[in-house]
């Protein structure tokens, strides 16, 4: 065998080893259960939270489903962009926060368990909507897929700051994980900037904040 035929042969199999990474990263991110954290969650360092109401306990675990789906949306997002970055070290850098990101996807999902809620059952719906956008990015420049993380990354902590001020006020357990996932999804926009990522003009963050609210008021209920 030829090195030129080596060398495709072993391109071929490394394509075939991510397309069964990435299929098999989609299931366990839309398949509530299958994601383990690296870290264990915030929530464990609080006391149990039998004091919350009835309602209390609904308009929390309506927030934390929002926090899931957005999570679940940041691993498709970054999944696309590590598909379509040019450079290693951004792909790297994609794959990495993505790992990141897995953490606050279960940490979610443990809160959702313990609130007796489920999911939003528009989770594939967002999957396929930020991993089409990611790999969109992606395609266009590395510049470009890494401004589009840090946008991203600060209209979240806008999120996670009003969910910590409309949390019922002895949900120490939410607030715990909110207050850890601000401190890194404020790091991953940092990160994304200092690796060169353009700053998106107003308009597209106007436009980026009107698909958001989309997203956010319909997970809260379904």
């Amino acid at each position: 065998m030829s090195n030129s035929e080596e060398r495709s042969k072993t391109l071929q199999h490394s394509a075939i080893d991510n397309a069964i990474t990435g299929f098999d990263r989609i299931l366990r991110t839309l398949n509530a259960g299958s994601t383990k954290a690296r870290r264990p969650s915030p929530a464990k360092t609080e006391e149990n939270d039998q004091t919350l109401s009835d309602e209390e306990r609904r308009h929390a675990a309506g927030l934390m489903r929002v926090n899931h789906a957005g999570e679940v949306c940041a691993q498709a997002l970054y999944q696309g962009q590590a598909l379509t970055a040019k450079l290693p070290h951004i792909r790297q850098d994609m794959e990495d926060a993505a790992q990141e990101e897995l953490d606050h996807l279960a940490w979610c999902e443990e809160r959702l368990t313990d609130l007796n809620a489920q999911p939003s059952l528009l989770n594939p719906l967002w999957y396929a909507m930020s991993f089409g956008i990611g790999a969109g990015a992606g395609m266009i420049s590395d510049k470009v897929s890494l401004g589009f993380v840090a946008a991203t990354e600060n209209q979240v902590c806008e999120h996670l700051e009003k969910h910590m001020k409309t949390l019922p006020e002895n949900d120490l357990k939410s607030k715990a994980v909110i207050r850890q996932m601000l401190e890194d999804e404020d790091k991953h926009a940092q990160t994304a900037l200092s690796a060169g990522g353009h700053q998106f003009p107003k308009p597209v963050k106007k436009l980026m904040s009107a698909v958001s609210r989309v997203m956010t008021e319909s997970s809260y209920r379904v």
